[in-house]
């Protein structure tokens, strides 16, 4: 089972589309900063995508969207 479940983060973020484009940006941010929000064993997840959408599920990244 997946963690955090899409349905939290649908709740967050409105479109799949912008929640795919969010986490992969911020998974690629871990991978070359090694710079993580949270401390390494507060994570449930051990790869960086995991990590970037229970960042969003946290309410640890904020979404500005252009009106």
């Amino acid at each position: 089972m997946l963690y955090p479940s899409i349905d939290k983060l649908l709740n967050i973020v409105d479109s799949k589309y912008i929640l795919v484009h969010i986490s992969s940006e911020r998974s690629k941010q871990m991978l070359e900063n090694h710079h993580f929000q949270l401390k390494e064993n507060e994570y449930y997840n051990k790869k960086e995508l995991g990590r970037a959408l229970e960042e969003i599920e946290k309410g640890l990244i904020t979404i500005k969207r252009n009106s």
